[in-house]
């Protein structure tokens, strides 16, 4: 992300905030290091909720090693007083390390708080990261982590600055990782976070290391990539050779830290580190924002559409500034192919905010390409919740873009749940500040991502039926739904990971199941691991559901139970019931058991099992969020009927 002034948010006055409410701050002169000093400030003051946005203005635009390691130590000092920041994940982290994580690790905690996830840290013995694997009475199995990270480097492969069997040495050394990695996840259901190998700035063969197959460089980032191919699929990788390009890789590694101390990488290049390994570890817990609200004048174009009329604003053909503008359009096509999905929230007739898609060719991103649409004179902050019911997502998962800076600290201090972007004055750098930021991370695309934006127009089709039907009923039958339940299996696995860790609002337990625990349960001769994907008559929605039960003496029990967001409403938990009654049936089960865990997001399926004919379990405070169903007792209730499945 692109640097820019560090903000001091709270009740001061200053900029007027937008149709009125309450005024947001002005910037604070001096970026990271004012911001601070004046976190320092609030934190003396007894402000604990502005000392912490100060200290994640430092994590988002500062990159001195010093900034950041005053950041962390007064953020560890808060989180110990009882004043740990606002998290929507807790992580057990054990770090594998082949070099010294001292200063390393406080700043990838603070990292991890500023992408809401709180690590609980625990570390393994310098170098014998892989004996700890090894032997499953170690301190790392002890430690029962969620998450490994392997913090290595390329110190620790043994490859010389030239081989006469490249081939060989690679192959031979991708499968010992390889191995190392089936033993750690087969012994304990964990993911992983994997540093890759930084390659060296330095060759003996100058300009010819590229074409030498058998030089060291090219047979790390061979490794590199064999090690992608093959490891489980429990790991995601930080890409440290692409990370230590783009910071400088004669300024990554520093010799003088390797000899006095076996640090990696030099302190200079730690923030960026734990920046991309921290957004790595939130991508593996289901934490990637899922869409992008952007502005259009001076955003997408140069000028404003409503002034400078259709053939007056600048984008693409051959001027600078119009060329930097369809760079970054590209940059969010690019996003939108991979699932991002696409939201218009810009001030303006709707008519002028359509014109440029449908009469200047030049423009890169087309009208289909929005999976909704907010082109009024409202105030972004309100079109911006309207947006979030629309599409059915959380606000915390948007990221808002916009080359104002009034209107981004005004989102920051209506609407502070959506992630706001920080652009350069340049046009010429949008495309960077994009593309270089870390909200979209993930650790696996699947075929439904690429067709997100498609099937959540779709929704729009049928919310506008909807609409125009008489009845429920007859919206329902104008549908043609039908639904598919089976077995999951290996091609649907990497969908139902996916599903379970991004599901918020429809999810009844929120337990957040990674590859290596699904595979595992998949294995489970008393585990019923179901997936159910539904098609109308607009689109083929995909995989959109997931149902986990396991058989416990006569009891079926509801494991885990998470839908989409984009099929809530079809009455598909209806077909799903039944699905697990059958299997009930099928089992020798008399009860159907479901247990419902209150979060801050799935209050709308809080009244689920009372709807669906379950009564409370035993009325005592143990029981409470258990519901039985009589198997032998239950039929298909009218909404399952009138659904037309």
């Amino acid at each position: 992300m692109t640097s820019s002034p560090a903000l001091l948010r709270g009740p001061e006055a200053g900029l007027p905030a937008e149709g009125g409410g309450q005024a947001a701050p002005p910037p604070i002169a001096g970026g990271p290091q004012e911001a601070l000093r004046a976190a320092r400030t609030a934190y003396k003051e007894g402000r604990p909720g502005d000392t912490t946005r100060l200290l994640f203005d430092v994590v988002d635009c500062g990159e001195s090693y010093l900034e950041w390691q005053a950041a962390a130590a007064l953020a560890v000092r808060m989180a110990g007083e009882g004043h740990r920041p606002p998290c929507r994940r807790s992580v057990r982290l054990w770090i594998g390390n082949s070099y010294t994580v001292g200063q390393f690790t406080p700043l990838l905690r603070l990292a991890a708080w500023r992408n809401g996830v709180d690590l609980e840290i625990g570390e393994g013995t310098y170098g014998q990261f892989r004996q700890e694997i090894l032997d499953p009475g170690s301190g790392l199995y002890a430690f029962e982590p969620d998450i490994v990270l392997l913090a290595v480097h390329a110190g620790d492969v043994p490859f010389g600055e030239f081989s006469s069997d490249p081939a060989g040495e690679v192959d031979a050394e991708a499968r010992s990782w390889a191995a190392l990695l089936r033993t750690l996840t087969e012994r304990r259901a964990v993911r992983v976070v994997l540093h890759n190998f930084a390659t060296p700035a330095e060759s003996c063969f100058g300009n010819l290391t590229e074409s030498l197959p058998g030089s060291r460089t090219s047979m790390l980032r061979a490794l590199n990539r064999r090690i992608v191919e093959e490891a489980p699929e429990t790991t995601a990788v930080v890409d440290v050779d692409r990370a230590s390009a783009v910071f400088g890789k004669s300024r990554w590694f520093d010799p003088k830290y390797w000899h006095l101390s076996r640090q990696a990488c030099s302190l200079a290049a730690l923030p960026m580190l734990a920046k991309q390994t921290s957004a790595v570890i939130a991508a593996s817990v289901g934490l990637s924002k899922k869409c992008i609200a952007v502005d259009f004048d001076n955003t997408l174009w140069g000028g404003v559409i409503g002034e400078d009329g259709v053939g007056g604003i600048r984008i693409g053909g051959g001027d600078a500034e119009g060329e930097a503008f369809a760079q970054f359009q590209a940059t969010l096509k690019a996003l939108k192919e991979r699932g991002i999905l696409l939201a218009a929230c810009t001030k303006n007739n709707p008519a002028d905010a359509r014109e440029p898609f449908l009469k200047r060719p030049e423009m890169i991103l087309k009208l289909e390409d929005f999976a909704a649409f907010a082109a009024n004179w409202d105030r972004k902050s309100d079109n911006l919740v309207r947006l979030a019911q629309e599409l059915n997502i959380g606000l915390d998962a948007i990221v808002f873009v916009d080359d104002n800076p009034a209107e981004r600290e005004i989102i920051r201090q209506l609407v502070p749940e959506v992630e706001v972007l920080d652009l350069p004055a340049d046009p010429s750098g949008y495309a960077r500040a994009l593309a270089g930021c870390t909200f979209f991370e993930v650790t696996a695309i699947t075929a439904e991502d690429a067709e997100r934006t498609r099937l959540y127009r779709a929704r729009a089709d049928a919310q506008n039926l909807r609409a125009d039907a008489g009845t429920v009923e007859d919206f329902y039958r104008s549908l043609a739904m039908t639904a598919h339940v089976r077995p999951v299996d290996d091609a649907s696995s990497a969908r139902v990971v996916q599903l379970l860790s991004k599901s918020n609002q429809f999810n009844l337990t929120t337990k957040r199941y990674g590859p290596a625990e699904v595979a595992a349960l998949r294995a489970d001769p008393d585990y019923h691991l179901l997936a159910a994907s539904l098609r109308d008559r607009f689109t083929d929605h995909g995989l959109v559901c997931v149902m986990g039960c396991r058989v416990v003496g006569d009891v079926l029990e509801i494991d885990v139970w998470a839908m989409s967001c984009r099929v809530i409403g079809r009455t598909l938990e209806s077909f799903m019931l039944a699905e697990a009654v059958g299997l009930a049936r099928e089992s020798g089960c008399r009860t159907l058991r479901g247990l419902y865990l209150p979060t801050a997001k799935n209050g709308m399926v809080a009244d689920l099992y009372p709807r669906l004919g379950f009564v409370p379990a035993v009325a005592d405070e143990a029981s409470e969020g258990i519901f039985t169903l009589d198997v032998a007792t239950w039929a298909a209730g009218q909404a399952f009927i009138e659904a037309g499945f």
